[in-house]
């Protein structure tokens, strides 16, 4: 049997670009993908802070350290330039995995540069 569980985070990142002519995908600055294990071409899944709305892309690789996190493509119409994001990617584990798991969790700032990473989500006070 496998779980579903998160692979990678990149929390809060802030849109750049909004490119409804490009073909699909989300172009995520190569520095932040290596941080996160995220692969180019993999399948993640974004949701929107700000208006609320979650899709699934893949990942493409921008520029390493420029920033860029551009949503393209039929997604462009869910996100506009400075929207708030969370991405995400997800790995099927089996029993003998989950014991040893934990995601890797990346924190940026406005301008999409690494502030902190993690390896656990702190409990959430009530």
């Amino acid at each position: 049997m496998q779980t579903t569980m998160l692979k990678a985070k990149l929390h809060r990142a802030r849109v750049t670009h909004s490119e409804l002519e490009y073909e699909g995908s989300c172009a995520i600055d190569g520095a932040l993908l290596d941080c996160a294990g995220i692969r180019e071409y993999e399948q993640i899944q974004i949701y929107n802070v700000n208006n609320g709305e979650r899709f699934t892309t893949y990942a493409i690789r921008a520029a390493d350290g420029s920033g860029t996190v551009s949503v393209n493509g039929a997604a462009a119409r869910l996100a506009a330039v400075g929207d708030i994001v969370i991405i995400c990617a997800y790995v099927g584990l089996n029993q003998a995995e989950l014991a040893v798991y934990r995601p890797n969790l990346v924190y940026v700032n406005e301008n999409n540069e690494i502030t902190r990473t993690s390896h656990a989500i702190p409990v959430q006070a009530a």
